[in-house]
């Protein structure tokens, strides 16, 4: 093995001698790194100097509670027995999580972190630990903040704008993977507005080869200025190790859903009211566009946002705010993350030419709702967010006659507590996951003292 070693190192040296340069020469490659005293008159690169500052506003989370058995029944068991209650049972987690506001203590995480806990702990980088409150949460995008209470010499993180990265930028991933103890990973940025993992209900996530494990979770992901780009949430691990395929949330969306979590509690979010598809060659084909990115819209509805703003079916949106929009995924979840009520600017591509409108977008809150926005087999039926004996759901307030869903068999005062083999809670639950397309729709309600199963096609 050491034979190997001094053979590569010796190839190595060959290599950079011949190409004329030495690491401390290095033009391009290392010239953003920060530089340390060699001991010799000359500088190496290093990310110490950057590292010292950033190290103390990444924290460690630990996590007790209890949380609700898997129900393991198979799915043929289930058409007749329904979701039946499984035990609680206690739980212990950790993760990792970054300082935003070190005055009023705010530290931002991932809600899967912190799931279903009921006892929170942090960890400073210097030891010190604290008890930390929950002040919300949103687990579509897997943001949530949390509050430490008379924490002292805290130091928060800077926000870098995530708009602003390139695919190729370096990067340093920062977390506590395993329990081991605060870690620095390094690599760069692989792909940006990566989406379609079906892993939060909204996705744009930055995608870095920085290793990422478990542990990692709601740490940082900063530049080479010790700024936060994102929050580290997922990776993908065929064999359960790292493969180099980590994903983080955008500092940008970070920053909006945080301070809705401060103002509210919750996340207001905003909608636009349209449907549409990713931009394809067919489609811009078929519509003879110049453009090859963008939103595809297929249908605006009634009493929306969009329509209230003149958007139009075959419009292609290609910009948010002046910054562009490669895809519907990246609309869906740059809208989704924005306030509801706050004014956006949106380019659009119509007969050929740019169209700039201003939307005021809507509060996506839904408390009430008629069903033929989430499924045409559910048209005729109002729906509201609802509870019967304990349990929630969505429940039916009415039905029209002759309408789909009366066709349906679906009955004023069914609950619908699931879909395919996930919970529905409300009227946003049931939407997400219609919206994510499956190629088969059984809805699991609650009938009296029945459970059934009714299938959309």
């Amino acid at each position: 093995m050491i034979n190997s070693f001094k053979k590569h190192k010796k190839l190595l040296s060959i290599i950079a001698l011949s190409l004329g340069m030495s690491l401390s020469t290095l033009p391009n490659a290392f010239a953003a790194f920060p530089t340390i005293p060699n001991g010799d008159n000359t500088e190496q690169p290093s990310l110490a100097p950057m590292l010292e500052t950033v190290l103390p506003s990444v924290v460690s989370i630990k996590v007790k509670g209890t949380a609700q058995m898997d129900n393991n029944m198979p799915e043929e068991f289930r058409r007749f027995f329904g979701y039946l209650d499984t035990p609680q049972r206690p739980f212990v987690g950790q993760g990792s999580g970054v300082i935003i506001d070190a005055e009023k203590g705010y530290i931002v995480t991932n809600n899967h972190v912190i799931d279903n806990a009921d006892d929170i702990t942090v960890t400073l980088n210097d030891g010190h630990e604290y008890k930390a409150k929950l002040i919300g949460k949103d687990p579509q995008s897997d943001i949530a903040l949390l509050k430490v209470e008379n924490a002292k010499k805290l130091i928060a993180i800077k926000l870098a704008d995530s708009d602003k990265l390139r695919v190729g930028d370096y990067v340093v991933a920062i977390g506590n993977p395993f329990g081991i103890g605060q870690t620095v990973t390094s690599g760069i940025i692989s792909a940006l507005a990566r989406s379609g993992l079906n892993m939060n209900g909204f996705e744009n996530f930055i995608q870095t080869d920085a290793s990422i494990n478990q542990g990692n979770s709601g740490g940082a992901l900063v530049n080479l200025n010790g700024e936060l780009v994102g929050i580290n949430t997922a990776i993908i691990a065929p064999n359960g190790g790292n493969v180099g395929i980590g994903f983080a949330i955008p500092s940008n969306m970070v920053k909006s859903l945080t301070s809705q979590l401060i103002e509210y509690g919750e996340v207001k979010r905003g909608v636009l009211g349209i449907k549409g598809n990713e931009l394809t060659s067919d489609i811009a084909n078929a519509f003879d566009l110049d453009v090859q990115k963008g939103a595809f819209v297929s249908e605006v509805l009634d009493n929306s946002a969009a329509k209230d703003a003149g958007i139009k079916s075959g419009d292609v949106i290609v910009s948010m705010d002046g910054k562009p929009v490669d895809s519907f995924a990246e609309l869906r979840a740059k809208i989704a993350t924005t306030g509801a009520g706050r004014t956006v600017q949106l380019g659009i591509i119509r007969d050929g030419k740019e169209v700039n409108l201003e939307v005021k977008l809507k509060n996506s809150d839904e408390s009430t709702t008629e069903a033929k926005s989430l499924h045409s087999a559910l048209e005729g039926a109002t729906l509201s967010n609802g509870e019967v004996k304990g349990q929630k759901g969505v429940l039916i307030e009415s039905i029209a006659k002759n309408s789909p869903a009366s066709r349906l068999s679906l009955q004023e005062g069914d609950l619908i507590t699931g879909v395919n083999k996930e919970r529905v809670n409300n009227i946003a639950d049931l939407r997400k996951i219609i919206d994510s397309n499956p190629s088969a729709i059984a809805l699991n309600i609650v009938r009296g003292n029945s459970r059934i199963y009714l299938i959309l096609h």
